[in-house]
């Protein structure tokens, strides 16, 4: 029986449904097939993997081929959710060929469905080139975090009119040049409201209000993963990072105690190995 993926045509007809479209990052086998099994429609392979799994101060230093390293066991992992590849810091920023060239590698070696571009109208042309060879590409305006040094630092976009105008016409130039989709991140709702409205293609958002026709966090936030306290647009569902430490120190004092391993996570010899021991025959 044929799988029912989720794809480009299948946003676009959950948005003029009105049902909203569930995102949430992954970084390994394990952690899409979690996404996956809990309904999440598009797993991002984000370049936040830097910062949550790697602890880098930032996304800057992650490389193309740690993105694909990434994306094959999440890939393989992913039936049914959209599989997008988050184009890391200079993949893309050079030429429309390049990033054509660096999405069509996160395709055939990663195993993704489609690639994610930060950046407004100056990105037009390499999202035209590269949706034109046939790869979907979903675009990311407001923070956009590849820009951390030049905005300033992780915070909120587009507060005022001008800046609000600029993001407006960001929006349009990127759905004209073949986005099925564009992430609106930490913009102010009203603002990511009207967007949507405008738009043909779904609006993702991230800190951006409950107007967009969806929703995307970073998975370690939402299940507190790395312990840290998740950034305001964040809900954290569950405090993973206590309960894995928890359990490993339980672990580690059962050990130091001989408590562990007990006889349930051992192993018995055979009839004849275990007679020449008794017999001291060994």
């Amino acid at each position: 029986m044929a799988i029912d993926r989720i794809t480009t045509v299948k946003l676009k007809e959950m948005k003029a449904a009105g049902a909203k479209i569930v995102g949430a990052t992954a970084w390994d086998f394990v952690s899409a097939g979690n996404a996956e099994s809990a309904g999440v429609d598009i797993v991002l392979v984000g370049d936040s993997l830097a910062m949550t799994m790697r602890g880098d101060p930032d996304t800057l230093a992650i490389t193309l081929e740690d993105m694909i390293y990434h994306s094959k066991m999440v890939s393989r992992a992913c039936k049914v959710s959209m599989v997008i590849g988050d184009m890391p810091f200079m993949s893309y920023q050079i030429s429309p060929e390049q990033a054509l060239t660096s999405a069509g590698r996160f395709l055939k070696e990663g195993g993704v469905r489609g690639v994610k571009i930060e950046g407004g109208r100056k990105l037009a042309a390499s999202i035209s080139k590269t949706t034109d060879a046939g790869i979907p590409v979903m675009g990311h305006i407001g923070l956009t975090p590849q820009s951390i040094h030049q905005i300033g630092g992780f915070k909120v976009q587009a507060r005022t009119l001008d800046p609000a105008i600029d993001l407006i016409e960001d929006a349009r130039c990127l759905q004209e040049a073949g986005a099925f989709a564009i992430v609106l991140e930490c913009v102010p709702a009203p603002l990511s409201a009207h967007i949507t409205s405008l738009l043909e293609i779904p609006t993702i958002g991230i800190g951006a209000g409950n107007a967009c026709d969806g929703q995307i966090q970073v998975t370690a936030d939402v299940i507190g993963l790395t312990g840290a306290n998740p950034p305001k647009h964040a809900k954290r569902y569950a405090d993973l990072n206590s309960a894995w430490t928890d359990a490993l120190r339980e672990y580690v004092k059962e050990v130091r105690e001989g408590a562990f391993p007990t006889d349930d996570q051992s192993f018995s010899a055979g009839p004849d190995l275990q007679k020449a021991i008794d017999d001291k025959e060994l």
